[in-house]
C-alpha cells in the first residue's frame, strides 16, 4: 500500500497518495479550516483535459497564408518532443536574430505552482533572459491600480499591502471594522505559495466575541462571514469613494477630524478639504450628495461617521474596489479617511489595503528568507502594465501614458507563455481573441487544454505540482513543505525546467540556464538560503536531506510590531515614509504634475465611464465579476468541487428577486447576459444577498465560444470576461477594470448549445492526411 506523502498547494498544505487509479487527499492536520478547494485536486491525475503530448496548430505547421486568423478554431497535430523542441528553438532563433528581444513577449502570471523551484514565472523569465531578454509586464490584474497609487501616497506597495494590520491586532484591539468591499472568507482560502493554517474565521469570531463591530459596504451581503453579524450597507457598485467623501464631510462638519495628526503626519490636507467642502467646484461632498450617488441612506452615512470617530476603527479597502473605473480613488480615499480619524499606526486601527484578499495577508512576517530561483537581469527595458496586453498586440507603436511616463507599445512577433491563462484574467475576450491573431507565433506551456492553449501555435505539455518534487513555502506562512511527487507525469508531460533545458541545449545556452544542476540539486542549493539564515538566527537548521525526510519544518516568525505605519506614527522623522515628503500624501504634487484628467493631485469622485459608454438605459444591471469560491481563478475548473457548483453544466449567476421577476426569470433558468461587447449563458440563482439592480457572476469558468470561427462569439459556459471592458483604470495605473460592467439579462429560449469544454481534444492525423494525399496523386 502506498503511504501518504506531503505536498502543498495555493489553497493549503496536504498529504496525498495515488492508489488503485485514484488520488486520495487529506488536509494538513494543523489547519483549523481546510479549504474545500482541495476537492479539485484528485481530478488532476487523469482528466481528459490534460495535455498528454506536444501539439502544433495545423495552420502554423503547414505555413498557410493568413493562418493566424484560425487561432482558436484550428486543428492540432500531435508531434514528438524532439520535433516540438526543434520548432521552438528555430522560431526563437529566427525572431531574436531578425527582430531582437524587444519582439518577444514573455507572459506568465505566477500562480502555476506553489513550489519555489518549479515556479513557471521564474523559469520562463530566467530562460528568456539567458537568450537576451524579453518584453515583460508589471503589476497584477488583482491590484494594478493600488500597486501604482500606494507608493505615491504611503510608500512601497509591499510595505502596506503585506506589513500593516495583523489579524491578531484586530482580535485584541479593533472596536469597529469598516470593510469597503468586504472580507469574503472564500478569498482567504488561497495564497500564492501555500497556506498551512486558515485562521481568518477564528480571529474574526474572536474579535466579535470581544465586542468588535463590523460594517460591510458592498453590493453583496456575503462579502463578510455571517457569523460576525456585520451591518450591511448595500452600495451601488463602483461608487465607494462617494460614501467615503460623505463620511469625511461629517468628520469636518462635526469637528471630529484629528487636526494634530493631519498636521504632523500628512501633507496637502487643506487642498483636499477645499474640494471636500465645495470651495473649488461649489459642490459639498455631503452625506446627501453621496447618498444620491451610492444608494446608501443619508442617516446611515452620518451615523457611521460618528461611530468611526468614537471607536478604535480600522478601515479596509478590498482588491475589488480598484478593479474598476478610476480604481486608484477608493484606495487613496481610504487612506485619507483613516488619516482624518488619526488612527493610522494604532493597534487594530487605521487603514489596511487588501486585508482578506489572500489567506496570509494579516499574518506575522517570516524571520528568514525563502528559497528563490534567480531570474537573471532582463536586458530589455520595454514593459507594459499587465492588463494592457491586448492593447499592445493590437496597437504596436501606439503611445500611451503610465505613471508619469509617455510609453509606446512594442511590436511583438512572438509570445511565449508559461504559467497563467490570459483567457481567464483578461477582459473583453472577443477583443483578446482578435489580439491573439496578431503575433507570428505563440508558444505555450500548459497542463490542460485551456483557452490559452487552444489559441497557441505550439503547445508543450507541462507537469502539475503533483508530478514533481519541489519546496513549498509562502510569505508569512511558517510551514515549509517537502512537496513530494505523488503521481508519475501524465502522458509525456515534462516540467518547465526540463523543457527549457532541452531548448536551451539546442540554442547553445544549456550550461548558462541550468548551471549544470539537476532539479534535485537545485532544490538542495536553493534550500541553503533559508538554512544559512536559520543558522545565523540561532534556530534549528536541518540540512536538506533531513528536511526532505521529515516532510516539513516550521520557520520562525517576527513579532507583531505594527509595521512601517507604527514606526512612522512613533517618530515620523526617524522613520519617514518613502514618499516625496516623507509623510502621507493627501495631496500629491507629483501626481498633479502628470496632468492627467482622470487622476489629479488628491482623491475625488469621477463618474464611471461605463455609465456613458455602455448606456445604462440599454444595460441597466450592474454585473459584479468577483473571485469564485469553488476554484482559484480558473485553475481546475474541471475539478470535482468546481463542477459540483455548476447548474446544467453552466456557471451560476446570482440575481435579486425583484430584477428576476421583472424579466420573468426563475431559479435555475438558463439566462443570457449581454451588452455591446458580447454575451454569455449562465444559470440563474435568485438571492436576497445581492443588491437590487446587481447581478453576480464569478470569474473562472473556462471560456467556450459557441462559434470559435466567429469574431463575436457567445460563451456558452458562463465566462463574464466576454462582457467586461478592456480599458485601464486611469492614465496613472492602467490597471484592470474587470470587476464591474453593465449588462441586461433574459431567459434563454430555444435549444441550449452543449457545454463540451471538458470533453478533451481530438487531433488531426497528419499520417492519415499524408497517405490520403499520396493515394490521390
Amino acid at each position: 500500500m502506498n503511504s501518504f506523502k506531503t505536498h502543498s498547494s495555493h489553497w493549503g498544505a496536504f498529504s496525498g497518495r495515488y492508489e488503485n487509479g485514484g488520488l486520495e487527499v487529506r488536509p494538513h492536520p494543523g489547519d483549523p479550516h481546510p479549504s474545500p478547494l482541495l476537492g479539485n485536486i484528485p481530478a488532476i491525475a487523469h482528466s481528459p483535459m490534460r495535455i498528454r503530448r506536444p501539439a502544433i496548430r495545423r495552420g502554423w505547421l503547414e505555413g498557410a497564408p493568413g493562418h493566424a486568423q484560425n487561432r482558436g478554431a484550428d486543428d492540432y497535430v500531435e508531434v514528438s518532443w524532439p520535433r516540438a523542441a526543434d520548432f521552438v528553438a528555430k522560431e526563437l532563433q529566427r525572431v531574436y536574430g531578425n527582430f531582437g528581444p524587444e519582439a518577444v513577449f514573455g507572459g506568465s502570471y505566477g500562480w502555476a505552482s506553489a513550489g519555489r523551484f518549479h515556479h513557471a514565472q521564474s523559469q520562463i523569465h530566467r530562460f528568456l533572459n539567458v537568450l537576451g531578454g524579453y518584453v515583460g509586464s508589471v503589476n497584477t490584474y488583482s491590484s494594478g491600480a493600488a500597486m501604482v497609487i500606494l507608493p505615491h501616497v504611503l510608500g512601497p506597495y509591499d510595505h502596506f499591502d503585506r506589513k500593516s494590520v495583523t489579524w491578531d491586532a484586530i482580535e485584541r484591539s479593533s472596536e469597529l471594522v469598516v470593510a469597503f468591499g468586504g472580507m469574503a472568507i472564500k478569498n482567504t482560502d488561497v495564497h500564492g505559495g501555500g497556506i498551512s493554517a486558515h485562521i481568518v474565521p477564528r480571529t474574526l469570531n474572536g474579535a466579535h466575541a470581544r465586542g468588535a463591530r463590523f460594517v460591510l459596504v458592498s453590493p453583496l451581503k456575503d462579502d463578510f462571514p455571517p457569523e460576525v453579524n456585520a451591518e450591511w450597507l448595500p452600495i451601488l457598485p463602483g461608487t465607494d469613494i462617494a460614501p467615503m467623501l460623505g463620511l469625511a464631510h461629517v468628520l469636518v462638519s462635526e469637528g471630529l477630524h484629528d487636526r494634530q495628526f493631519l498636521d504632523r503626519y500628512t501633507v496637502g490636507y487643506e487642498r483636499f478639504e477645499d474640494y471636500l467642502l465645495g470651495r473649488i467646484d461649489g459642490v459639498e461632498k455631503s452625506p446627501d450628495w453621496a447618498s444620491h450617488i451610492c444608494g446608501i441612506g443619508v442617516d446611515a452615512i452620518k451615523t457611521l461617521a460618528l461611530s468611526m470617530a468614537r471607536a478604535r476603527t480600522l478601515s479596509t479597502v478590498s482588491h475589488s474596489l480598484q478593479r474598476a473605473d478610476h480604481g486608484e480613488q477608493p484606495v487613496w480615499m481610504g487612506i485619507v479617511l483613516a488619516a482624518m480619524l488619526g488612527q493610522i499606526g494604532l493597534d487594530g486601527g487605521g487603514y489596511s489595503y487588501s486585508l482578506g484578499a489572500l489567506g496570509n495577508i494579516g499574518k506575522h512576517q517570516l524571520a528568514v528568507p525563502l528559497p528563490t530561483l534567480s531570474q537573471f537581469k532582463n536586458a530589455v527595458s520595454d514593459f507594459i502594465p499587465v492588463a494592457r496586453i491586448a492593447d499592445m498586440l493590437l496597437n504596436p507603436g501606439h503611445e500611451y501614458n503610465y505613471n508619469g511616463h509617455a510609453m509606446r507599445y512594442p511590436d511583438i512577433r512572438l509570445v511565449y507563455w508559461a504559467g497563467g491563462n490570459p483567457f481567464h484574467h483578461h477582459q473583453d475576450l472577443n477583443r483578446l481573441r482578435a489580439a491573439f491573431k496578431k503575433p507570428e507565433t505563440i508558444i505555450v506551456h500548459e497542463t490542460a487544454w485551456t483557452s490559452s492553449a487552444r489559441h497557441a501555435d505550439i503547445v508543450l505539455p507541462a507537469t502539475t505540482t503533483l508530478e514533481r518534487d519541489d519546496i513549498g513555502a509562502a510569505d508569512r506562512d511558517p510551514l515549509m513543505v517537502a512537496m513530494k511527487k505523488l503521481i508519475e507525469p501524465v502522458g509525456e508531460a515534462r516540467d518547465d525546467y526540463e523543457i527549457f533545458s532541452e531548448i536551451a541545449r539546442r540554442l547553445g545556452k544549456f550550461e548558462e540556464f541550468t548551471e549544470n544542476r539537476t532539479s534535485r540539486e537545485w532544490l538542495t542549493f536553493l534550500f541553503e538560503t533559508t538554512r544559512k539564515a536559520l543558522v545565523a538566527g540561532g534556530h534549528e537548521a536541518p540540512d536538506f536531506e533531513t528536511f526532505w525526510e521529515r516532510g516539513e519544518m516550521c520557520l520562525p516568525l517576527k513579532p507583531d510590531d505594527g509595521g512601517p505605519a507604527r514606526a512612522f506614527r512613533h517618530d515620523p522623522f526617524a522613520s519617514p515614509l518613502q514618499t516625496p515628503s516623507g509623510k502621507i500624501e493627501i495631496f500629491s504634487q507629483r501626481i498633479e504634475s502628470f496632468g492627467y484628467d482622470d487622476c489629479r493631485g488628491h482623491p475625488r469622485w469621477y463618474p464611471p465611464r461605463a455609465e456613458a459608454e455602455d448606456d445604462k438605459s440599454r444595460f441597466p444591471l450592474h454585473l459584479v465579476c468577483n473571485q469564485p469560491h469553488q476554484r482559484l481563478h480558473s485553475q481546475l475548473d474541471y475539478g470535482d468541487f468546481s463542477r459540483s457548483t455548476k447548474i446544467k453544466g453552466r456557471e451560476p449567476v446570482r440575481i435579486n428577486p425583484a430584477d428576476a421577476a421583472e424579466r420573468g426569470i426563475s431559479d435555475g433558468d438558463i439566462v443570457r447576459l449581454f451588452n455591446a461587447r458580447g454575451s454569455c449563458l449562465a444559470a440563474a440563482v435568485i438571492s436576497e444577498d445581492v443588491r437590487k439592480s446587481v447581478m453576480q457572476l464569478a470569474t473562472g469558468a473556462w471560456f467556450e465560444p459557441d462559434n470559435a470561427a466567429s469574431d463575436k462569439s457567445m460563451c456558452v459556459h458562463g465566462n463574464p470576461n466576454i462582457l467586461t471592458r478592456d480599458v485601464g483604470t486611469s492614465q496613472l495605473a492602467q490597471g484592470s477594470t474587470g470587476q464591474l460592467t453593465r449588462v441586461d439579462a433574459e431567459r434563454f429560449v430555444g435549444e441550449l448549445p452543449p457545454v463540451r469544454i471538458f470533453e478533451g481534444m481530438t487531433f488531426f492525423d497528419e499520417a492519415e492526411r499524408s497517405s490520403t494525399r499520396a493515394g490521390n496523386q
